[in-house]
């Protein structure tokens, strides 16, 4: 078998990686403007905006489409 996913640009990468190399980068305020979601303007914290991102598969794409873009 081959590795798995090797085009893959999260391959290997967590979401709570992802959440916190954004909030580094953006801050909080910058990632509720840019995904309204109230985990992100609303009293935000990794682990409220992880539980959340788990179980809403729309905005964990979001996240996870913002985070490739601002890698490249």
């Amino acid at each position: 078998m081959t590795s798995e996913q090797p085009n893959d640009p999260l391959h290997g990468i967590t979401l709570a990686m992802i959440l916190n190399q954004l909030v580094a980068q953006f801050g909080w305020e910058q990632m509720g403007r840019k995904i309204k979601i109230r985990c992100f303007t609303n009293n935000p914290s990794i682990e409220s905006s992880l539980q959340f991102l788990r179980r809403t598969p729309w905005a964990r794409k979001k996240v996870e489409e913002w985070y490739v873009r601002s890698r490249s």
